[in-house]
């Protein structure tokens, strides 16, 4: 079982960056994927980014990429998503997921997820 906890959501402005972090315990182990999804009021949760734990391969949104960096650090056993230029639409409720495998661009393959950290974006 792996617990997952999301932190660093808050209110920021158009333009500003925010990193997010997901820490993850329990029966942690090498071989596994690690994503960032997010879910606007009123909208289905959407794949952000995902990384592979082992290589570090990150993948993203077209809506974010350029703006959002994935990465991990291994000795903590911490997701980070660094977030620049953050946009109005940006805001939503953002969850970190992991399963053990590869990463993927969909939900329903991840077991574990956060609680989720609130991002909103003024304009």
């Amino acid at each position: 079982q792996v617990q997952l906890v999301e932190s660093g959501g808050r209110l920021v402005q158009a333009g500003d960056s925010l990193r997010l972090s997901c820490t993850a315990s329990g029966r942690t182990f090498g071989s596994y994927g690690m994503a960032w999804f997010r879910q606007a009021p009123g909208k289905e949760r959407e794949f952000v980014a995902h990384i592979t734990w082992i290589g570090g391969n990150t993948y993203y949104a077209d809506s974010v990429k350029g703006r959002f960096t994935a990465s991990r650090d291994s000795a903590k056993n911490t997701l980070y998503l660094q977030m620049n230029s953050l946009k109005p639409e940006d805001t939503a409720v953002y969850y970190c997921a992991a399963r053990y495998s590869a990463g993927s661009f969909y939900s329903y393959d991840y077991p574990y997820w956060g609680q989720g950290t609130q991002v909103t974006v003024s304009s």
